[in-house]
């Protein structure tokens, strides 16, 4: 069974590290865990990988945010993946810092990656993981704080928080949208270590 995991993002140095391009971050953890490297190929840098019984293709699209759906279709269609298949990484400013959502469906509520996603597949019916970057900006300023970079205290926090994204990843892949919304949807901390969520994933991964 195939999936497509895509992280969002900006390329440049100039995006890197910033809050817009969380997505990026989880997946580059994720591959990271599983001892994979990301290749250039057509519209971003793709790895491939097993997950026991799953086949993964993971995205950064080089598309720049705003015309992401270019590489979720392109991929999606190359290697023949169900839109319920798909999962797409991404801020959230309506989350408060490190909560995660994951959902089935949606509005894109004004993200613009979101938005693109859903005009090139021609629906909005495609699973995505919201992680929170939190709103602490004054009006009128949304764009300089996306496009800004985590406070330290975030920074500190932010590779556990990580790796949970990466968890709710495996949970979704192996069990399904319902178990990994059950498991991983919350405002408060983390879930434990040694959960029935973390057991029942495993890192075997090939290029």
């Amino acid at each position: 069974m195939k999936y497509l995991i895509v992280g969002l993002g900006n390329i440049g140095d100039e995006y890197r590290g910033t809050r817009h391009n969380i997505g990026f971050m989880i997946l580059d953890a994720f591959a990271e865990a599983s001892n994979i490297s990301f290749t250039t190929d057509r519209y971003g840098d793709v790895a491939h990988m097993r997950l026991k019984n799953k086949l993964l293709t993971l995205v950064k699209p080089s598309t720049y945010m705003n015309l992401s759906g270019n590489a979720v279709r392109y991929w999606k269609e190359k290697e023949g993946i169900d839109n319920n298949h798909i999962l797409v990484l991404v801020d959230d400013i309506a989350l408060p810092f490190g909560a995660i959502r994951l959902k089935p469906s949606g509005s894109d509520a004004g993200h613009n990656g979101l938005k693109n996603i859903a005009q090139m597949l021609g629906t909005a019916a495609y699973p995505r993981l919201r992680f929170g970057i939190g709103n602490d900006f004054p009006r009128g300023c949304q764009i300089d704080y996306v496009l800004g970079r985590f406070t330290p205290a975030q920074r500190e926090e932010l590779p556990q928080r990580i790796e949970i994204a990466c968890d709710a990843i495996k949970a979704f892949c192996l069990s399904g949208i319902q178990f990994a919304m059950c498991n991983f949807n919350n405002n408060g901390p983390a879930p434990a270590k040694g959960t029935a969520t973390s057991k029942n994933t495993d890192n075997n991964a090939t290029d």
